[in-house]
């Protein structure tokens, strides 16, 4: 095939191409030498050298979505789901990260499409799982990794949602309920906003609702709105960082390759990122098995790149397993041989610091922490989502700073904006389903915190 180039914006990264042995990757002389370029992974320095397919492949096929969504892709497409380069040549122009695939970028909104009604979201996401990406629509390029049905989406200032096209930037990814899932959008906007009264960092989320739809619109972090211009920011997700294909992205798997585990997580972060970040990383484990997220794999973290060094990203995509019988109870990576939040102790952490080259007293100090800030946190992130669904017109998103708290009122009522995205786009969906929800991940979340906290030997 003739090389597919690969743009940051208007520039040109380099070029993919394919030889008898496989998909790789070349960068581009200019690129090379351009003051701020930064590597497409931490796997992938920029050298002049081509990059064979034993390291590229593994790299581009997790910019592709997996499962169910990849299968019917490769049906409208006409291509095989193991025809990696051939996929993303076909929706490629807005992936994760900063990347555009065979089509410059643009970073201007000139070319999002709004979506006009409600009626006209709720048919989008009806069709979503029939038609992924809305492939096959003149001008619609995009690919989200992942097994979930999920919709890259642009917010413009009047808080329309809008379809990028030709190029354009999505600054949101718009994920709606799941029917295997009841409950899904609240219960994930009530774990990240949990989290983020823990102190952890998380992108900014608002709920919606498009007739019988309701979903969960979550701002992009690799995107950033810069004087009207809609920057991508380059990141990859722990399976790129560790060379690992999609399909070994849990750490027990059967396709005979080892998956992730935490301390090849530990490993990659001490070698490309800040020693703060290695705290920050191990708060995210820990938020993550407080919530009983049983689908924490390593592309569920990621590192932003830069040209001048890499950073760990917002945590993301987590929910609690916990509440619905059809998930399994088991972590998607074990602490020390463990799979479940009940069964650990003090001395499971102390061993899992160790493993990971951590200070054991300052990692059972900090799950303590954290334990205390989940039970003590999680009344008051659930009034805060609650609150977030007023009554209103289905696009009212108004871009404003969350206002402070203060003094004794300052509850469920203050927390309306602080979601992060003003008023969202609700007619007041059921709060019974929230608050019901929210009891079942309470028993879930506070048994292995309040289990740690009285086992800590």
């Amino acid at each position: 095939m003739a090389g597919l180039p690969v743009y940051f914006e208007q520039r040109l990264v380099g070029t993919i191409d394919v030889d008898k042995n496989g998909p790789g990757f070349t960068y581009d002389s200019s690129w090379i030498g351009l003051r701020g370029a930064f590597p497409v992974s931490t796997t992938m320095p920029a050298r002049p050298d081509r990059i064979g397919p034993d390291i590229f492949l593994p790299w581009a096929a997790n910019l592709l979505p997996e499962n169910e969504q990849l299968r019917t892709l490769g049906q409208l497409l006409g291509m095989a789901r193991s025809d990696v380069i051939g996929l993303l040549s076909a929706i490629g122009g807005d992936t994760a990260g900063a990347l555009s695939i065979g089509q410059p970028g643009r970073t201007s909104s000139v070319q999002w499409r709004p979506v006009g009604t409600p009626d006209e979201l709720e048919a989008i996401l009806e069709d979503l799982p029939n038609k992924p990406f809305l492939v096959g629509e003149e001008g619609v390029s995009m690919s989200l990794a992942g097994a979930q049905s999920k919709l890259a989406v642009a917010v413009d200032e009047g808080g329309h949602i809008c379809i990028p096209m030709n190029g354009s930037p999505s600054t949101h990814i718009l994920k709606p309920d799941s029917p295997r899932l009841p409950g899904s959008v609240q219960n994930e906007a009530f774990c990240l906003t949990l989290a983020r009264h823990m102190k952890i960092p998380t992108p900014n989320i608002a709920t919606g609702k498009a007739g019988k739809r309701t979903f969960l619109l979550v701002k992009r972090y690799d995107r950033t709105d810069v004087g009207g211009r809609w920057r991508r920011l380059h990141q990859e997700d722990y399976c790129q960082a560790l060379g690992i294909p999609p399909s070994a992205k849990y750490e027990s798997n059967q396709t005979g390759i080892r998956g992730p585990t935490l301390k090849d997580m530990f490993e990659v972060t001490r070698r490309h990122l800040p020693a703060t970040d290695i705290i920050r990383l191990l708060d995210m484990v820990v938020v993550n098995v407080l919530c009983c997220n049983t689908d924490a794999h390593a592309k569920n973290y990621s590192i932003m790149i830069r040209g001048n060094g890499a950073s760990l990203a917002p945590i993301y995509d987590i929910m609690c397993g916990e509440v619905w019988s059809n998930v399994t109870k088991n972590f998607a990576q074990k602490i020390v041989g463990k799979s479940r939040g009940d069964d650990l102790t003090g001395r499971d952490w102390q061993r899992f610091a160790r493993e990971c080259g951590l200070n054991p007293r300052q990692v059972l100090d900090r799950v303590g922490a954290l334990a205390k800030s989940a039970i003590a946190e999680a009344e008051a992130a659930a009034s805060e989502v609650a609150a977030a669904s007023p009554r209103g017109t289905w696009f009212q998103i108004l871009w404003r700073p969350a206002p402070a708290a203060t003094g004794a009122g300052a509850g469920a009522g203050a927390g309306a904006a602080a979601v992060g995205l003003g008023v969202p786009l609700c007619h007041g969906h059921c709060i019974a389903e929230l608050l019901e929800t929210k009891t079942k991940m309470d028993n879930a979340k506070i048994v292995p915190a309040a289990n740690f906290l009285i086992r800590q030997n």
